[in-house]
């Protein structure tokens, strides 16, 4: 494995703010408050403006002393390389301004890499802070690196049968200058630094995730990460949501870091006033919930942003872990009692790895590019505005997070689609309007080895290009089943009966789940699928079986339907019916539904490790389903587990960990 954050180090942190001002003995106090509550790794962001000065001299003293305090308290750091930009840009710039900027930034890192290089406490190195811009940046810089992009392009293979297109080649050059830009970092650290990891966290994922080319970052990364502040990056969700968004968040780090390790890098720490989307103050509860969904979700640890407020500007006084006197918040001693709960259990923890489910929830960045370059005013209706695709697939993953079934969230580009047998596996498409021509044949072949994909919404209405592929050439009929004759905008909220095949096989009025619907219902013209909707005599659900598999097609937004009624009761009925070898396979479980509750499950050689997240406001009784005789031990939370590990109560905000053990 490359160098990097091993894969048995499991750390729990908090990022030390460093500014003028501050004395070595605030700076040696907040290592020592680390240390003392087994917060093992802190990120300094590595202010130029702080180090050097007009005339350019440097002067390194200040963060020396931090360097100095992380030796002397055996607290690791990560060094975020953060090169001169003005005072009020509180993320970081993300690419270069001009070439002299660039070279500047080079200069920057020779200078930084060389220095604090020579330090024990240093532990690897951050390249940009967040990247990820949502538009396309118009300096010069930029333009020039895109005619410089285009210049290079060649003409695809696939250009939509020869019909007039949208142009997307500033949605791709994006995704592609990330990437360069990112790798250059990288490239001009390792000049300096040849073995330490180089770690990277991107931010606002669920907006960005379209310009992310994950794959690509692993042959230059030793780790993936991520920011997931909720009053930043929760937009899309409630707070009482914001367990399942932290959950989503971390299964898309984990899809996109592949073989490297993870780890969540910022975290929000405390009490946001004037900065951030949403003011909040994290309570110890969420604190407890976001580290232990992470960690659930295969993440090396979490960071917090951050342990001390910074004193002036932007921020000053927020999010921090440490309240105005240095001394530890309700939060602080929260991550303090889960940092103790891993280091009593590191052999566990060491080896554990995440248990796959098998189901996985599949977006599109063409889709997230296409729905929001067709807006044309501002629309309240949620499967209209740009975030629809991605809320429909979120509802999806939140169903299924009510049921047990911690699902892999994913780009498409990130699923294996060469595997010969995908027996007992599930893939969600819902609501991605555009599945690129590259795609077609691999669904085909995902489902004739035994896959089960269940299509939702506008699915597939786009090529890659923005082209409409609906028609009598539509190119996954086969597969699909059958293929729509229209679409028709029906209203914001409509009910949609589905029959249970499993118990009737003609078109009766005995429907099993009445599901709600969003905006748009879609009119099948079936092939060989068999009828599992009508409205009156037409077809509006259908289920093929092809090859090994089966697609089940509704093609309307019942993720968005169940997401905007905040009832996924029937939606996971049909779930659980329709994936049901896929959820039998999976060794612990929910019996049935629970609203506002989500499971993550680790695998440590042969124990299990369950952890269990309440979000409702009400204590819940958590009936379990497992496929072997076990027995629990609690290692974070209520034991009233131990009495009764099928049937155990859970209280509101509470997060459970339990490790099981099999009977001898």
């Amino acid at each position: 494995m490359k160098a990097g954050l091993h894969k048995e180090d499991i750390y729990i942190g908090a990022e030390i703010f460093i500014e003028p001002g501050q004395t070595k003995e605030e700076i040696d106090g907040w290592f020592r408050i680390m240390k003392d509550h087994g917060l093992k790794l802190t990120r300094i962001r590595m202010f130029e403006n702080y180090m050097r000065d007009s005339d350019g001299h440097w002067d390194f003293n200040l963060f020396d002393l931090a360097f100095e305090a992380g030796e002397k308290y055996g607290v690791k750091i990560y060094a975020n390389l953060f090169p001169g930009t003005v005072f009020s840009d509180v993320g970081g710039f993300k690419f270069p301004k001009s070439n002299e900027h660039f070279k500047e930034i080079a200069d920057y890192i020779r200078h930084v890499v060389l220095h604090f290089s020579r330090f024990t406490s240093l532990y690897g190195w951050v390249p940009i802070n967040e990247p990820g811009s949502e538009v396309l940046p118009q300096e010069d810089f930029t333009r020039e690196k895109l005619e410089e992009w285009k210049l290079k392009l060649q003409a695809p293979a696939y250009q939509s049968n020869g019909f007039t297109t949208l142009d997307l080649a500033e949605q791709q050059f994006l995704v592609d200058y990330n990437t360069w830009f990112l790798g250059w970092l990288c490239q001009e650290i390792r000049l300096y630094d040849s073995s330490r990891p180089i770690h990277v966290n991107n931010h606002d994922i669920f907006r960005n995730a379209a310009e992310y080319d994950f794959p690509k970052w692993r042959s230059f990364l030793s780790s993936l990460g991520g920011s997931a502040h909720a009053s930043w990056h929760f937009g899309y969700f409630k707070r009482s949501q914001y367990a399942v968004a932290m959950s989503a968040n971390a299964e898309m780090l984990r899809s996109g870091a592949g073989d490297i390790p993870w780890m969540m890098t910022e975290l929000q720490g405390g009490n946001n006033t004037y900065s951030g989307r949403v003011p909040m103050c994290p309570t110890k509860e969420e604190i407890a919930q976001w580290i232990w969904i992470n960690i659930g979700s295969g993440s090396r640890g979490a960071v917090f942003w951050c342990l001390n407020p910074r004193r002036s500007g932007f921020e000053a006084g927020e999010w921090a872990l440490l309240n105005f006197l240095d001394q530890p918040s309700d939060r602080l001693l929260e991550a303090a009692k889960i940092s103790e709960v891993l280091e009593k259990n590191k052999a566990l923890f060491d080896q554990a790895k995440v248990l796959d489910s098998g189901i996985s929830v599949i977006y599109t960045r063409e889709s997230i590019w296409i729905e929001k370059m067709l807006q044309i005013s501002e629309s309240p209706l949620e499967g209209r505005a740009p975030g629809g695709v991605m809320k429909s697939a979120l509802a999806y993953f939140e169903t299924l997070s009510e049921m047990g079934i911690p699902a892999n969230f994913q780009e498409i580009a990130e699923f294996n689609f060469d595997k010969n047998d995908y027996t007992d596996q599930a893939v969600v498409l819902a609501h991605q309007i555009s599945i690129p021509s590259v795609y077609w044949k691999k669904l085909e072949h995902f489902v004739s080895k035994g896959g089960t994909l269940l299509v939702d919404g506008m699915t597939a209405y786009y090529d890659e290009n923005a082209c409409c592929i609906m028609g009598g050439n539509f190119p996954l009929r086969e597969v699909f089943g059958g293929q729509i004759t229209e679409f028709k905008l029906v209203s914001d909220l409509f009910d949609a009966e589905i029959r249970n095949t499993s118990t009737s096989s003609s078109h009766s009025p005995d429907f099993n789940w009445i599901l709600k619907a969003h905006l748009w219902q879609g009119y099948l013209l079936t092939g060989n699928a068999e009828a599992i909707a009508y409205e009156g005599d037409e077809v509006i659900a259908s289920e093929q079986v092809y090859g090994k598999g089966k697609v089940v097609w509704l093609p309307m937004l019942v993720g968005i339907g169940a997401r905007l009624t905040e009832d996924y009761s029937q939606l996971s009925k049909l779930l659980f019916d329709k994936f049901k070898s896929a959820v039998a396979r999976y060794p612990i479980r929910f019996r049935g539904h629970h609203k506002g509750l989500l499971m993550k499950v680790l695998q440590s050689g042969d124990q299990y490790i369950s952890i269990v997240v309440n979000k409702s406001n009400q204590n819940m009784v958590v009936e379990i389903d497992m496929t072997a005789m076990v027995k629990p031990v609690v290692l974070f939370g209520n034991e009233s587990v131990n009495r009764n590990p099928e049937h155990f109560t859970i209280a509101s905000e509470e997060t459970l960990v339990v490790k099981w053990d099999k009977y001898c």
